[in-house]
Parts: C-alpha cells; sequence; structure tokens
C-alpha cells in the first residue's frame, strides 16, 4: 500500500521551505543596505569629521542620524544572521524614531549638499574623489543618502514572507505603524524645543501627552503657566519664547528634565466633583505643585503620570 504524507506536514514542509529562502533573502538584503550604509559613514562621515572640512551644523544636516541608522542595521542583521527574526524585529521597531528623524530631514539634506556642491570647490572635489572609488561602483552620495527610507519602505513586503500567519504580519504592521506614529511625535516636539540642548529623541522612549499647567511655587511667588511634555521615562517643563523673536516665536525653552523612575505622584486635593485641584510630584531633590481649574484635566494628567510611573 503506497506511503500517503500528512498533508499538514507537506505544507508545514512548504511553508519551512518559503520561511527559509525568505529569511536567506532578508539577509542578504540588509548586508547589502548595510554595506551601503558604510560606503557613506567611512568615506563621508568619518573622513568629514576628522579632517573637520565641514561644520559640525553644516554635516549634521546632510547626514542627520545616519550613523546611528548604521549602528541599528547592524544589529538587525545580527539577529537575522543568527534566525532571531523577533527579537531583530523589535529592536528595529524601537529605532523607528532615528527613521522619522531622517524622513524629516531628506529634503533639507538635499538642498544642503546641492548648495554645498555648487559653491564650495574643495568640497566638489572631495565628493567627486570618493565616488569615484571602485567601492562605490558608479553611485553618488545623493543616491545613497535616501536608502534608509527606501529600506524601511521593503520591509513589510520582506517581513510577510517570512512570519508564519496573516495574525503575524498584521501584528508586525500595527507595531511598526505604532513605532513610526510616535517617532513622528517625538521629532515633532524635538522641534518645538529651542536649541539642541534637550535631546528628547532616544531609542525607547515613548510619548505621551502635553499641556498647560500651572505651577504653583514653593515660596507665595505668582503661579506660572508651564508647558509640559511627557514621555515614558521623563517629564520636561518649559516655557514659551518671546512671541517677537525672530526664530524661536513658536518654540519653547526647557527649564527642566525630570527622570520618573524617581518619581511619586499624588493628588493633593481634587478628588471631588470640585472645581480643579492640586497635583504632587515629588522628586529626590524637589517637589512640584500642579494645579489645573479644570478636573477632568487634572485626572487625565494624574492617570498618564501614574502609568508612565509603573
Amino acid at each position: 500500500m503506497p506511503f500517503r504524507c500528512n498533508p499538514v506536514e507537506e505544507q508545514r514542509a512548504r511553508w519551512e521551505r518559503k520561511r527559509g529562502r525568505t529569511a536567506k533573502e532578508l539577509v542578504e538584503t540588509e548586508q547589502k543596505y548595510l554595506e551601503q550604509l558604510e560606503l557613506v559613514a567611512t568615506y563621508f562621515v568619518a573622513i568629514l569629521k576628522a579632517k573637520g572640512t565641514l561644520q559640525p551644523a553644516v554635516r549634521e544636516a546632510i547626514f542627520g542620524p545616519l550613523e546611528s541608522i548604521r549602528c541599528a542595521s547592524q544589529t538587525l542583521l545580527l539577529h537575522l544572521e543568527r534566525g532571531h527574526l523577533g527579537p531583530g524585529l523589535e529592536g528595529f521597531c524601537q529605532q523607528l524614531a532615528l527613521y522619522g528623524h531622517y524622513a524629516e530631514n531628506v529634503e533639507q539634506a538635499r538642498r544642503t549638499l546641492q548648495d554645498l556642491v555648487r559653491k564650495n570647490k574643495s568640497f566638489c572635489r572631495f565628493k567627486k574623489l570618493q565616488e569615484s572609488r571602485h567601492e562605490f561602483q558608479g553611485l553618488r552620495l545623493e543616491d545613497l543618502l535616501p536608502l534608509p527610507l527606501q529600506r524601511l519602505h521593503q520591509m513589510p513586503m520582506l517581513i510577510s514572507g517570512a512570519v508564519e500567519s496573516i495574525s503575524e504580519v498584521s501584528q508586525w504592521v500595527q507595531n511598526t505603524t505604532r513605532h513610526h506614529e510616535n517617532s513622528l511625535q517625538m521629532v515633532r516636539v524635538q522641534k518645538l524645543l529651542k536649541g539642541q540642548k534637550t535631546k528628547v529623541l532616544t531609542p525607547g522612549r515613548w510619548y505621551i501627552r502635553e499641556g498647560w499647567i500651572m505651577v504653583v511655587p514653593p515660596k507665595g511667588e505668582e503661579v506660572k503657566r508651564k508647558m509640559f511634555f511627557l514621555f515614558s521615562d521623563i517629564l520636561v517643563v518649559t516655557k514659551p519664547c518671546h512671541p517677537l523673536h525672530p526664530l524661536n516665536s513658536h518654540k519653547f525653552a526647557c527649564q527642566a528634565v525630570y527622570p520618573l523612575d524617581q518619581c511619586v505622584v499624588g493628588k493633593v486635593f481634587g478628588h471631588t466633583e470640585s472645581q480643579g485641584g492640586l497635583l504632587s510630584l515629588s522628586f529626590p531633590h524637589k517637589t512640584l505643585l500642579l494645579m489645573s481649574s479644570h478636573l477632568e484635566d487634572l485626572n487625565n494628567w494624574h492617570q498618564s503620570l501614574t502609568a508612565a510611573i509603573r
């Protein structure tokens, strides 16, 4: 009597072959992508930084967080080569803020590079010399700078062949969308803050909420209205810049950053349906009293802070 294969086992075998091919393709394309990123990091970013050819602000305007994106790709590739798809993708999702920042800057980077090539003969010669290396295979810097965004758009299609079911694809897309939306919020807040001293763009950090709250001074001074930005690990307290400032009229100056792992939050009053109330935020060397005339707003802040601290 002829031997019959189990249909479930046959399907499983087909799936494993497909998964293997897709995983191999994912590794190969990530290797190629990383090689091209390293061309930019090695022959442009590192050398320009070492030689001091460009001002740091100009270099940042062109390349943005490309080196951090390269490090994220190295970590992802390491997971993929070891067959650890899940941890690799989870780590990749946590780096999407970098891609969001890069995407926001890509048009400015293109214009800055274009102006530099036109006006700076020394940089123009350097650029042509680097691009003439055999490693570049005829590619220009302009061709390589959009690579992170192109790779980001390729990922869902590549991943869909390496996960086991539609639900896994859906879950990955949902996670990616969630991280992408968070990265957009982080980039938006970063742009609202005056200067570069306060860095909110940190992998693994989540935006929670923002809003105006009255701060009650400890010595009976006048109550002051501040803009608060709440993240998963820090609370940022700011004040608006002068409305007539030519560059920063729409921005906020950071006054303090408080780590939430050292915070204790409580209601001083506001447990009833009375008008508004007070919140107490206790840190090791500082206590903030926050006042709101709207009880619902106060309760929302209390819930958000309590959840973030947990």
